[in-house]
């Protein structure tokens, strides 16, 4: 049995036994510091491990990740913390355009041992410009690794993997999730990076998710039980390299798919996973593969705004009763 802890203490646990495993490994971002992070993921790091490995940076995106690019190419581990992805955008031409493209454009010499890592997606009333979800974006650029973390046991494994890969790793958080808590073993563990987690077994239809929308889809598999209908939840973790094998496998025994997707619909991570399925899975198929994504605008600030755009528990049991042609 573990210890029942946070989600941020989860991730605070797995980079502090990376920074004190490896010297090399230092922490840098907005308020990670002196004000023990944003969302407090970071509280203690600074009288731990002093101000030249957690290190507090000027609101300048592109400049620290460029920093933590550099970095990395000279032998360090840096951990780039955003605020928010949203505020990463402008830091997106050193993530795309300079840590994903090290390794090739040097034929191999250089290595980027670099995780960058905050929350994404929508988090209530903030309105068009801090609601964004990212995963599509990164995902689509090779060169990346993509995980997406919802479960504290999870969230350490995943960024201590993170940090011990040779490649540059993007890891999707929320705000809402931090405080989140689930049980941690004592001992030391890692999660595989491109392994997705089957969280309920079931027989009649196949929902896939992650990050916040999993605990959206844990609502409905739990009212869905209540009628009768069994519903296999499976959690993506990592989103690039996507572990199709285990969709497609849940897929053969279940013959329905449900993808549910805090993206825009248009080039989503549910658009990828429906084509690979198609492709893997078409003659397994009894119904249509079925996306809920958000709505395909920006979100305004008004709650009633909030509750229209995001996916939630109705909306995939609608769905699932879509696709299994019951009322």
């Amino acid at each position: 049995m573990g210890r029942i802890i946070a989600l941020r203490e989860a991730i605070r646990e797995g980079m502090c036994e990376e920074m004190r495993r490896d010297p090399n490994v230092f922490l840098m971002g907005e308020e990670v510091a002196l004000y023990n992070g944003a969302y407090k993921v970071s509280k203690g790091m600074l009288a731990e491990f002093g101000p030249n490995r957690v290190v507090d940076t000027p609101i300048a995106e592109l400049g620290f990740a460029g920093i933590g690019v550099g970095a990395a190419m000279n032998g360090l581990r840096p951990i780039i913390e955003f605020m928010t992805w949203n505020f990463a955008v402008l830091a997106f031409d050193q993530i795309v355009n300079n840590a994903a493209k090290t390794l090739t454009q040097s034929a191999g010499e250089f290595k980027c041992p670099i995780v960058f890592r905050g929350p994404s997606g929508s988090a209530g009333q903030l309105a068009q410009q801090h609601s964004q979800s990212f995963e599509s974006w990164l995902a689509n650029c090779p060169g990346l690794k993509v995980v997406s973390c919802v479960d504290p046991y999870d969230a350490k494994g995943l960024i201590k993997s993170a940090i011990i890969d040779d490649d540059p790793v993007c890891m999707m958080e929320s705000e809402m999730l931090y405080g989140l808590e689930g049980e941690v073993p004592e001992h030391e563990y890692y999660v595989p990076i491109g392994k997705a987690a089957v969280r309920t077994e079931g027989t009649d239809v196949t929902i896939v998710s992650y990050n916040k929308m999993m605990e959206v889809c844990k609502a409905a598999v739990l009212e869905l039980a209540k009628e009768g209908i069994s519903a296999e939840l499976i959690d993506l973790r990592t989103i690039r390299p996507l572990d199709i094998d285990t969709i497609v496998q849940s897929v053969k025994k279940t013959n329905r798919l449900i993808v549910v997707d805090e993206s825009w619909p248009f080039a989503s991570i549910s658009s990828e996973v429906s084509y690979q399925v198609q492709k893997y899975a078409f003659d397994y198929l009894d119904a249509p593969v079925t996306r809920i994504n958000t709505a395909d605008t920006s979100l305004g600030y008004a709650p009633t705004f909030v509750q229209e755009f995001l996916p939630n528990p109705d909306k995939v049991i609608k769905a699932v009763k879509s696709v299994l042609y019951v009322k």
